[in-house]
């Protein structure tokens, strides 16, 4: 009898934890009742479509931005609200590449200055006759961050930035020569981070933010770029690969351009394809360097993309090289700054470029990968 009666309230001791742990694993694992909200008033674009030749890409082209530092986008009025999860790997390389840096052009310019060389500046290899021409871009840029990408760290760089495309990286690793890289390299930092990229051996006479007239808003710019070569000569097809070429050794961008991402695509894609074929080799390759990642195919895209109608209300013929030959001062088309050749090339003694004291001038090009400028460039760097 005595055990009965210990028995019975222990017995009821654990009907009770056996009910108080059934409820609580109940609630715990039921679902809510409630969900999140639904996010209103998702951005649809402006609507707006902008004459060229002093018009802006037509607002449906805009696609929200998701935050990643620097800049953050995040405080930008157009995109306050996350548009809905895509299927980006189900895309081709273009549509991703457009969701993984997507582009604001009410953004502002980041304050990057990219540059690459085999050594960084606190190297005793860097090279005295770098150091100058590296110093006067933080000189006349304080506050922007200013890199020296080595090639090694150019590798981890892009590994990092473009994880999600893992194609680009296999592009970028198969190219068999330093050049190519490079050319490579400026397309890609600026279309996943934006800013300045300007080659190693070019000195900033002017700061940036005097290189576009103040009355003109930044936020209806995305690009600027500059005139490499005007040759109003009848051979110029012996010396230059288009009749009007733009120069990407200074290059400034908002990250996720779409001439950016379509020259990183359309060079990505050759790698793999001659990759394929097996002719990845400096001598087998069915390009020159010229065609392949310099500055021919930057033109052609840049032409491509002024006359693509769904970046822009096309009105009248189309935009060639008769739009900036001659040009003596900047000119606008769509978001896209176009500079004279005194802008980038001061002082080369030809095609009407001006002296390094013009106030046109804004950046020296000492022209160390070529001998003379700009006549052996093309047959340099083809071997042609």
């Amino acid at each position: 009898v005595q055990k009965r009666a210990w028995a019975m309230p222990n017995y009821r001791r654990a009907t009770v934890l056996a009910i108080f742990i059934l409820t609580a694993l109940y609630l715990l694992t039921s679902p809510r009742s409630s969900s999140p909200p639904t996010p209103q008033g998702l951005p649809q674009g402006d609507g707006t479509t902008y004459a060229i030749p002093t018009g802006r890409p037509s607002g449906t082209s805009q696609q929200p931005s998701r935050p990643y530092p620097p800049p953050r986008q995040a405080n930008s009025p157009n995109n306050r609200n996350q548009q809905p999860m895509a299927e980006p790997a189900s895309k081709n390389l273009r549509d991703r590449l457009q969701y993984q840096f997507p582009y604001d052009l009410e953004a502002k310019f980041p304050a990057y200055i990219w540059q690459t060389w085999k050594y960084t500046p606190a190297s005793g290899d860097f090279g005295d006759g770098f150091r100058a021409a590296e110093a006067s871009w933080t000189e006349k840029h304080p506050g922007f961050i200013h890199e020296v990408v080595t090639d090694k760290a150019a590798v981890h760089l892009l590994m990092y930035l473009y994880a999600s495309v893992p194609e680009v990286v296999e592009a970028y690793n198969a190219l068999p020569l330093p050049v190519l890289k490079a050319d490579f390299f400026r397309y890609l930092i600026l279309l996943a981070r934006g800013g300045i990229y300007t080659d190693i051996d070019t000195a900033a006479i002017v700061s940036t933010t005097d290189w576009i007239p103040p009355e003109v808003p930044r936020s209806t710019i995305g690009l600027v770029v500059g005139i490499e070569a005007d040759p109003d000569r009848p051979d110029w097809k012996d010396w230059f690969s288009r009749r009007i070429q733009f120069c990407q050794w200074t290059i400034q961008a908002k990250p996720g351009h779409p001439v950016l991402r379509d020259v990183v695509a359309t060079i990505t894609d050759d790698i793999l394809r001659m990759k394929k074929k097996g002719i990845l080799k400096s001598n087998k390759m069915d390009k020159s360097i010229v065609e392949f990642t310099g500055p021919a195919v930057w033109t052609d895209t840049i032409f491509t993309y002024l006359n693509n109608p769904n970046y822009f209300k096309m009105e009248g013929k189309n935009i060639t090289w008769e739009a900036f030959t001659g040009m003596e001062s900047a000119k606008k088309v769509g978001d896209v700054v176009v500079l004279p050749i005194t802008s980038f090339s001061p002082g080369v003694g030809q095609m009407g470029a001006k002296d390094p004291d013009d106030p046109m001038a804004f950046v020296k090009h000492e022209f160390e990968g070529t001998k003379v400028f700009p006549m052996l460039r093309l047959s340099e760097l083809t071997g042609v």
